[in-house]
């Protein structure tokens, strides 16, 4: 007699364990067992998946100004339903790109963006609508900021007069056709800070994101005229560089503390250009020859904030192809593996989706296959936990057939968020009767909640004649993830097979996906 018997697996995992006829299996069926379960690199338990949604001159949402508040809230349901198609587990959208808010900021306003003029009262809280949609698909919302740019333009009087530049002209600089709060002014950073907190305290956002813009990038023949903040504000500094780098740093160390105080489960990411330094002007550099380095150009120590884990995740944008010369993908994701290793800090990967059969810096931007051969070489490297992808209008657009490529190679199960046991490692209690009865529209499972700290539940599915018993180190397994609703929840499975027995495992999750043990149901023909 074969004996069955099903388990709820600690932690990560949740399983089925099939016992031989006398309790123990041979040692060739333990080979092939451990060779079985293996976890497959395709199809990782837990993995970043996301992409960016800029609005900064429309580029991907609102796709223009002046549209009606439900036609913006349609393309935005429209980019999240994206995210949930290809397996994504978060987005990562531009709130503030212009010392302007997509919220009703207290610091700040609204957005030129949304209705054509700053100030422009959209008709609705885009912010409030983004996570409760994006919530709603139990994907993550990541807010993401620009720190310090004022204007695409260089017009001050083009600001609302009650916008803080124009009530404090002496804390703007002119650079490169744009406008900038100035970084060396205390009472610049502390708006700035203020304008984030004011989105943090108020809204349910998972995370908040910077992207590459700290000091302008460099623009030749132009000064960023800096030099009497310099000479007011030094703090004992003598070289101008290593000022730059202090006023970011405390504008990073800053951030972090307080969004960390008010709520310690929120996450701070950074998408930097990906070259720190070049070795040729640091040995500890990389090995490339990039124009722009972060450290010299930007004033952004990114390798201290993952140094001294002020940040929670870092992106650097690798955007560039496996072999290019200048600055080489393969040399580069390696580096900054080596960079986390060590610390609590994140390493999720920027694609650059935009070059997929447009750039003509590399012909391998012209092989429908080169982003999947960066999943490919990511996944062999264990410090790389995801990617994000510039920008969503890309991601959709899929030229060449590089998405729908690059989904099917390693997209084609979802993937739990990784999680930060640095912020919290205690996984919320189990879920209490679990239930599986056929329907005509499939299996339905139903369950209760027991954990205030629940905010997600994963769905485990096994055949129970002819599935695998191994543990979930994988995601061969997982066919959905899903959103708390309530003490009571229900899902209805509608690939289940008529005629086979489906042993069920449900775990629930927090915030910050950690995961609770197993409990099973099974489903019978």
């Amino acid at each position: 007699m074969r004996v069955w018997r099903v388990m709820g697996v600690l932690g990560a995992t949740a399983g089925l364990l099939l016992s031989g006829v006398s309790g123990t299996a041979s040692a060739a069926q333990t080979q092939s067992d451990q060779q079985n379960c293996a976890p497959n690199a395709s199809t990782p338990l837990r993995q970043f998946r996301a992409s960016w949604i800029s609005s900064v001159v429309n580029i991907d949402w609102p796709s223009k100004t002046g549209l009606s508040a439900a036609q913006q809230q349609a393309e935005l349901i429209g980019w999240l339903d994206d995210a949930v198609r290809q397996h994504h587990n978060a987005v990562v959208l531009q709130v503030r790109p212009t010392a302007d808010a997509f919220w009703p900021s207290k610091v700040e306003p609204w957005s030129q963006y949304l209705t054509g003029t700053q100030g422009g009262d959209p008709g609705y809280d885009p912010l409030a609508f983004a996570v409760t949609e994006a919530h709603k698909r139990n994907l993550e919302l990541h807010a993401w900021f620009n720190p310090y740019r004022l204007s695409m333009g260089t017009d001050l009087n083009a600001l609302i007069p009650t916008h803080p530049a124009r009530l404090h002209p002496d804390w703007v600089v002119t650079y490169g056709g744009k406008l900038y709060y100035n970084p060396g002014i205390p009472a610049a950073r502390q708006l700035v800070e203020d304008a984030i907190m004011d989105a943090v305290s108020r809204y349910d956002i998972d995370g908040v994101h910077f992207d590459d813009y700290f000091y302008p990038y460099p623009v030749a023949g132009q000064t960023f005229d800096d030099a009497a903040t310099f000479a007011q504000y030094a703090d004992g500094y003598t070289d101008l560089q290593a000022w730059r780098r202090h006023n970011i740093d405390l504008l990073i160390h800053e951030l972090s503390q307080k969004m960390h105080a008010i709520k310690p489960w929120i996450k701070f990411g950074i998408s930097p250009f990906a070259v720190w330094r070049n070795k040729a002007t640091d040995p500890e550099g990389t090995d490339t020859t990039a124009g722009v380095q972060t450290y010299d150009d930007l004033a952004a120590d990114t390798r201290k904030w993952v140094r001294e884990e002020w940040i929670d995740y870092i992106v650097p944008q690798v955007y560039w192809a496996g072999g290019f010369a200048a600055a080489d993908y393969n040399k580069i994701v390696p580096w900054w593996a080596d960079q986390v290793r060590g610390t609590h800090v994140h390493l999720y990967i920027g694609e650059a989706t935009y070059k997929v059969g447009t750039s003509t810096q590399s012909p391998d931007w012209s092989d429908p296959a080169e982003l999947s051969d960066h999943l490919a070489f990511d996944s062999a490297i264990p410090e790389v936990k995801g990617n994000i992808y510039f920008s969503a209008k890309d991601v959709r657009a899929d030229r060449l057939g590089a998405t729908t490529l690059l989904n099917n190679n390693w997209y084609t199960r979802p993937a739990l968020i990784p999680a930060m046991p640095a912020l919290d490692s205690r996984p919320p209690l189990p879920v209490h009767a679990t239930r599986a009865k056929r329907t005509a529209g499939g299996v339905q499972l139903t369950w209760s909640r027991t954990s205030k700290d629940t905010t997600s539940y994963a769905v485990y599915r096994r055949e129970l004649l002819g599935g695998d018993h191994c543990p979930d180190n994988d995601a061969r397994n997982l066919i959905t993830t899903l959103r708390s609703t309530g003490t009571t929840q229900s899902y209805v499975d509608p690939t289940a097979t008529p005629g086979k027995t489906y042993i069920y495992t449900v775990t629930a999750l927090d915030r910050l996906a950690n995961q609770s043990i197993g409990i099973p149901a099974v489903a019978l023909r």
